[in-house]
């Protein structure tokens, strides 16, 4: 009977290191599970700096999140992986991008692209793939019904602008604004914003005729037409980070002596490289997190992003929230969700957390119903930066919303 019991005490203590072992082996697998993202945006070319910088922070975020494990979506937790695509800013590039994103890798959810032209290009694949992107391009046509696919990872032109304007009538009291614009659609139409902007604060718009072709190098003849009329405030339309310094150098040798902004994102390095002095006091929409307003885990992301980039980007304080507002999206819409983007969908609309990347723990969501009549942008915070002396300094924080 005692060797029997023996026996059988021994065959127990087997299964239980059996089931043990299957148990740490389940959950080993469960933790192997793999979650691909997209990253699809231009990454050579003039304006290789919007879509590297989208491609750097989602690697860098991706990177923390796995080194602590991964991400845990219901009863399951994910090794995050970034997959990015050049799409050389071509709308038919981006559309064979999304299309191999989505139908070769098997991808629900796309960062990107970075301008309206290419984020046009990839609805109707996106909409038959049922997929998700999260374009940095302002066309209100992307993000408003019927359109539901595409959400607005920025502050838009149209959002941005006035807020400038009103700020620099109060505090530099100008009274007259030019416009110079990249000749493309999205350009146009940040301009043709800037414009309407301009009209409704009461701005005597001296100048809204002038553009130049991509690709331009001399850019006297097109500035030196807008600084003719000497206006108080010199905008560039859709400017790309590398012309920006070359308009700006342009304008402060013929003389200009006014306020030069623009409403899209910038590299600073660029800039103090190109430009140097001559672009201080330069305005621009900057990354969403300045030092004083950074939380110690925004600090950490900065550290990772500049392992990967070799350098920090002011920008990625904004392209930053895009990976992360995804996972935590589907954290709370469901496993489900991974492929199915409608629940995905209906989470939006109830979605909050506290800001990781603040130090005030003010909610990170979805907002942009008065704009689009649907929550169709991510609650990044409004930073608009002044250049001085090779780099960005905050000139004030707002809000979209």
């Amino acid at each position: 009977m005692g060797k029997f019991c023996f026996a059988s005490r021994k065959v127990l203590a087997s299964l239980l290191v059996v089931l043990l072992s299957l148990s740490l082996c389940g959950a080993a697998m469960a933790a192997e599970k793999e979650l691909k993202i997209g990253v699809l945006g231009v990454m050579s070319g003039p304006a290789a700096s919007w879509g590297l910088v989208n491609r750097y922070c989602a690697e860098a975020s991706a990177k923390m999140i796995n080194d602590k494990g991964g991400f845990q979506i219901g009863d399951d937790i994910y090794k995050i992986k970034i997959v990015a695509v050049d799409d050389r800013n071509d709308p038919k590039v981006a559309v064979s991008g999304a299309e191999r994103l989505i139908y070769e890798e098997g991808i629900r959810y796309i960062i990107g692209p970075n301008i309206d032209p290419t984020s046009m290009a990839i609805v109707p694949v996106i909409e038959k793939g049922k997929a998700i992107s999260i374009p940095y391009a302002f066309s209100r046509k992307l993000f408003a019904l019927p359109a539901s696919n595409s959400i607005l990872g920025m502050i838009a032109s149209y959002q941005a602008g006035p807020v400038i304007y009103s700020y620099l009538m109060k505090e530099k009291g100008i009274k007259t604004i030019a416009f110079v614009a990249r000749n493309d659609s999205e350009s146009l139409n940040q301009r043709d914003e800037g414009v309407e902007a301009a009209k409704k604060l009461g701005l005597d718009i001296v100048a809204d005729k002038d553009t130049y072709e991509p690709g331009t190098t001399d850019f006297f003849p097109v500035v030196s037409s807008a600084v003719s009329k000497n206006p108080d405030l010199l905008v560039l339309s859709g400017s790309a980070p590398a012309d920006t310094p070359l308009l700006i150098k342009a304008a402060r040798e013929l003389g200009f002596k006014g306020i030069l902004s623009t409403e899209t994102a910038q590299d600073a390095k660029v800039i103090a490289e190109l430009a140097g002095d001559a672009a201080n006091g330069f305005i621009s929409v900057g990354g969403a997190s300045t030092p004083e307003i950074r939380s110690a885990y925004m600090e950490d992301f900065i550290k990772e992003y500049e392992k990967i980039a070799g350098e920090w980007n002011d920008e990625a304080g904004t392209k930053v929230y895009a990976l992360e507002i995804i996972l935590n999206t589907l954290k709370q819409a469901g496993p489900e969700a991974i492929d199915d983007i409608e629940k995905f969908k209906e989470a939006m609309n109830t979605f909050s957390m506290p800001n990781p990347y603040l130090k005030d723990g003010r909610p990170l969501n979805y907002i942009g119903e008065p704009y689009f009549g649907q929550k169709r942008q991510i609650s990044v915070p409004m930073v608009v930066t002044v250049f001085q002396d090779g780099e960005f300094e905050t000139l004030f924080v707002g809000s979209a919303e």
